[in-house]
């Protein structure tokens, strides 16, 4: 009876890292085989050095929750966007595209409340008077890795100005300062650059 118990444990244990999970279990997180994504954000350019952060894009039942932690960022709102491509190897980070729009022609900038918006479209990262930008919202638009709408292989881009919100392509929101390219996150909740 000890040996089939054992057995059991074996195979329920082996199981779970099939299944990948993708969080640490605790009593708060518990494990879950859903997919998760994760950018490591970097400053451009001039800022190369100044910015740093992360963000998260994490499954819920009315869509995915992302959370984005910056420092580095000047005082006031900052637009951000998914963009259409994960290449940041231009300094002004051009090589990004446009924001990344699986609606179509039909669907124009706006703000994360405006259905007709760019599903890219996350509008502004509020920073404080010592750099730190916090921003968590739920997006029905986006998904993790479905074919049309999943966030994995695309970027994540704070400019330096506001997001009017309004204005085609990108709100009046200025030039590129910092990205991250948007990844699957590594089982067992480590992350790309958290290595230390």
């Amino acid at each position: 009876m000890k040996t089939r118990n054992v057995v059991q444990v074996a195979l329920l244990l082996g199981a779970s890292a099939v299944m990948g999970w993708t969080r640490t279990a605790t009593a708060d997180n518990p494990p879950t085989n859903k997919a998760e994504a994760v950018a490591i954000i970097q400053g451009a350019g001039d800022n190369k050095d100044k910015i740093k952060g992360e963000a998260a894009f994490i499954p819920e039942s009315e869509g995915i929750k992302i959370i984005v932690d910056v420092t580095g960022l000047t005082p006031g709102k900052h637009g951000i966007h998914v963009h259409q491509k994960a290449d940041l190897s231009a300094p002004d980070l051009s090589s990004a595209g446009p924001h990344f729009n699986p609606g179509g022609p039909s669907h124009h900038h706006g703000g994360p409340d405006d259905p007709t918006r760019h599903a890219g479209d996350l509008g502004n990262i509020e920073v404080d008077e010592n750099g730190h930008g916090h921003l968590e919202l739920m997006s029905n638009a986006l998904s993790i890795d479905d074919p049309k709408t999943g966030v994995i292989g695309h970027s994540i881009i704070i400019h330096a100005k506001p997001d009017d919100l309004k204005t085609d392509p990108a709100g009046n929101s200025g030039a590129r300062i910092a990205g991250g390219a948007i990844v699957l996150r590594n089982a067992g909740g480590r992350q790309p650059g958290s290595e230390k």
